[in-house]
Parts: structure tokens; C-alpha cells; sequence
């Protein structure tokens, strides 16, 4: 059952891997900013199929190894649970050396090729999206904090039935494999790291809805739909995976309070299915996303472009731009959104409760 884990996530990461160039949007080609009427050009499309076809083959060939030496060795769950993990460090490290080393091709092309002569960067502002804009109103988020809150005061009432023995950390097998002693400081850990989580997720979200939706000039129509779409499913995302992380980590907690809720068998399938749930929604958000700017023609002016950022994008990946208020863009390699490196803004909404959860675990 574990190596079949394993297996699947690392499946799931060297897909997701493989099919980035394909997802990300249709003007932005290894992070490098491409004029509309060259998008088709033969060398690019051969740089994204390179990349494909390589980290593709060697995800295969690393995922049948491991599969192999996994079920014709003699070899511990422990092991592994070791080696499937480099494992996927493997693939992702790969895929960004791929990233990088195309990100140069590509930026060496473009200035080789000269395609911003005579071409005239603008951009470009609707101020009818906003209208369209279906995000998921940010009290929703407020319902996982309350089924926490719920969780604290059931648990300070039940301090009594608790054991001497708090566990920390649950094994693949579902069984807890560390343990402190008991204070009212480490009976409350787990939720209250839940409740910090949950108050991060709530702050990108407001983030992301005051952030700007960011237009093509070169293809209006396309880039919209694909703004409110990265907009709307983002939401419905963060919202599933912090209801299902509040449902599993205070099922956690009860079980604590509780220890003969469920049985062993449980506690093993449940953060599988966890596990099942995310990663299927995160496919469904990125193929949702990613091919929302693929299906309407492009209004093509051959005299204009979007406004160049390039220079704002520090490898294509980290975005620090002073004059842009947005706290969140979206990513030029992957899909979904990324920090604005230069608003203080992000940093407080994701690393304050970093380091409070951080706090709680050491204390």
C-alpha cells in the first residue's frame, strides 16, 4: 500500500510536470513575455516539446525503477517512504533545471530576434470584469474556522478524558508515532495550527480578490476568461482543501480525546483520502485554468503587444514590481498565483502565520 502511494503522487507530480508548457498562459512561454504573432514559431514550440519529452521520460524511467526495486528487493516500509520521496523531489528538481535552461533559450531568442522592434508596448484595463468576477465571498472561509473553534472549546471541556501522552505526529500506517506530555498548550497544538492555517488561506484569498485582473492587449477576450477563471476555481480550491484539511486534523483531535473512535484502518484511509481529494482537485483546477485561454481565436495587431514585464520577473518565477499595488499575479510557470515580492503585504499574509504555527510546535 505504500509503495502504491507513492507511486500515485509521484504520477500525479511528474504529469503536472510534463504538461506546465501547455498550461500556463498562452503569451508566456518558460516565463518570457512572446508577442501574440509569434507564438507559433517553430523554435518555441520545440523548446515546450523538449521539455515535455524530457521530463516525461525521465519521470518513467525514474517511477518503473523505483517500482522495480521496490517489489523485487526485500525492502522496509521505511525505505520506501525515503526513496519515494527524493523521488519526487527528483522530478520536480529536474523539470525547474529544464525550466531555467529554456527560460535562457527563450529570452536569448527573443532579443536575438528582435521581436520588440517597431512594436509598441501597452496596456490594457476593462473595468467590466470586476462585474464578472466569481469568487467565492470570503465569509465562506469563516465556516472551517468555526468547526475549529468548536473543536478548541470541545477539547479544553474534555481535558480530563485526555491522556498524559498528547501525540504529535501520526505514521503512514495512521498510528501516532510521537508523543508530549500534557498541558493545555499542547492539547490545543493541533487546532490551533489548523486556525492559523485557515486565517492564511482567508488572507490570500482577500488578497487575491483586491488583486488586479491583468489583460492581454493582443487577445482581450482570451486573457479575461482566463483571469476570471484562475480567479474563480482558486477560490473554490482554497476553500476545498481548507475544509478538508479542518475535517481531517479535527478528526485528529478527537480521535486524541477519543482514542477508540475509529480503528486503526481508519486513520490510515482517511488521510488517503485526503490525500485522493486534493490532488484530484488540483488536476481539475489546472486543466480548468489551463486551457481557458485555448479555445477563442486571437485578435491579433501586429504593431502592439502587452506591456513587457520581463524585467519584473527574477527568472521568470519571482515577481517584484513597487509600481503594481497587487499582492498576488499569476504564476508564469505553473498554474495559479504567486507573490508580489515587492508588497509587504504578501509577506504578512503568509509568513505571520508560518511563524505563529512554527511557535506552536515548539513551545
Amino acid at each position: 500500500m505504500t509503495l502504491a502511494i507513492f507511486l500515485f503522487i509521484a504520477i500525479i507530480i511528474a504529469a503536472i510536470q510534463t504538461t506546465i508548457p501547455f498550461l500556463v498562459n498562452r503569451s508566456i512561454i518558460f516565463g518570457v513575455t512572446i508577442p501574440e504573432q509569434h507564438l507559433q514559431n517553430k523554435t518555441l514550440l520545440s523548446y515546450k516539446k523538449k521539455y515535455s519529452l524530457m521530463v516525461g521520460g525521465v519521470s518513467a524511467i525514474l517511477l518503473g525503477g523505483y517500482a522495480l526495486w521496490a517489489l523485487l528487493q526485500p525492502v522496509t516500509q521505511e525505505q520506501i517512504v525515503i526513496i519515494g520521496t527524493i523521488l519526487e523531489f527528483t522530478i520536480i528538481l529536474f523539470s525547474f533545471s529544464l525550466y531555467f535552461y529554456f527560460h535562457g533559450k527563450a529570452l536569448r531568442l527573443k532579443r536575438d530576434k528582435q521581436w520588440l522592434e517597431n512594436i509598441k508596448s501597452i496596456k490594457i484595463a476593462d473595468l467590466s470584469a470586476r462585474a464578472k468576477d466569481e469568487m467565492l465571498p470570503w465569509p465562506v472561509y469563516l465556516l472551517p474556522m468555526v468547526i475549529t473553534i468548536g473543536v478548541m472549546v470541545y477539547t479544553f471541556l474534555q481535558y480530563d478524558l485526555l491522556p498524559q501522552q498528547i501525540p504529535t505526529h501520526w505514521g503512514i500506517n495512521g498510528e501516532a508515532d510521537a508523543f508530549t506530555d500534557k498541558t493545555f498548550m499542547s492539547v490545543l497544538t493541533l487546532p490551533l495550527t489548523l486556525f492559523m492555517m485557515q486565517i492564511m488561506f482567508l488572507g490570500i484569498h482577500l488578497g487575491t480578490k483586491k488583486s488586479g485582473i491583468k489583460l492581454s492587449a493582443e487577445s482581450t477576450v482570451m486573457s479575461r476568461q482566463r483571469q476570471l477563471s484562475l480567479r474563480k476555481y482558486s477560490s473554490w480550491l482554497m476553500f476545498f482543501v481548507s475544509f478538508l484539511l479542518s475535517m481531517m486534523l479535527s478528526f485528529f483531535q478527537l480521535q486524541t480525546i477519543h482514542p477508540d473512535l475509529v480503528s486503526s484502518t481508519a486513520m490510515f484511509l482517511i488521510p488517503l483520502g485526503f490525500l485522493f481529494l486534493v490532488l484530484m482537485g488540483t488536476i481539475v483546477f489546472a486543466v480548468k485554468v489551463g486551457f481557458s485561454d485555448k479555445n477563442h481565436s486571437p485578435q491579433i495587431e501586429e504593431k502592439i503587444m502587452d506591456a513587457n514585464e520581463d524585467s519584473y520577473w527574477k527568472g521568470g518565477l519571482f515577481y517584484f514590481n513597487k509600481n503594481d499595488p497587487s499582492i498576488f499575479v499569476e504564476k508564469r510557470f505553473g498554474v495559479g498565483w504567486t507573490i508580489n515580492f515587492a508588497n509587504p503585504l504578501g509577506y504578512l499574509i503568509v509568513l505571520v502565520p508560518l511563524i505563529v504555527i512554527l511557535l506552536f510546535s515548539f513551545l
